[in-house]
């Protein structure tokens, strides 16, 4: 490791603990060449992954649209912001235990509604009345009817 004061390449650690966030480690090193010390963090690299689209576009994943589709269906319910942040661990747990360089966004969207199916019908209903793209009353009352037949 590079110092970022006099760029020589003689650093060394002199503490190792894990950051705030539990996911990486914090490392205090100091350059043996100019005295200086420096903080560097060390983070698992994950696999580059790819949603595919509906229409067969392609982007790179972003963890916050599911938070935020979750977010919105859990609106005005008793769930709280560890529960949500907990399902939205256990589905990209899911999506990288995979190891697929690729994901369709259809995959993606029946883990969470197993998730919420699971937590909370009402969220459940509402997160697969946007996913499923509902187009009239009867296709959102068989979802209904398929809740009400599980219980």
């Amino acid at each position: 490791m590079k110092c970022p004061y006099c760029n020589k390449e003689n650093t060394r650690v002199i503490d190792s603990r894990p950051a705030e966030d539990g996911l990486s480690i914090r490392r205090r090193r100091e350059c043996d060449e100019c005295g200086k010390r420096f903080t560097t963090y060390e983070k698992i690299e994950t696999i580059p992954l790819v949603v595919i689209k509906k229409d067969n576009t392609r982007e790179p994943y972003d963890r916050e649209k599911i938070t935020s589709g979750v977010f919105s269906s859990c609106h005005k319910r008793p769930i709280s912001v560890a529960q949500i942040n907990e399902l939205v661990d256990e589905v990209e747990t899911a999506i990288y235990n995979r190891e697929e360089k690729e994901i369709p966004s259809s995959v993606i969207g029946e883990m969470v509604m197993d998730k919420l199916r699971d937590m909370d019908p009402v969220a459940y209903v509402r997160f697969a009345s946007v996913y499923r793209e509902f187009k009239d009353v009867s296709t959102f009352m068989d979802e209904l009817k398929k809740i009400l037949e599980s219980k």
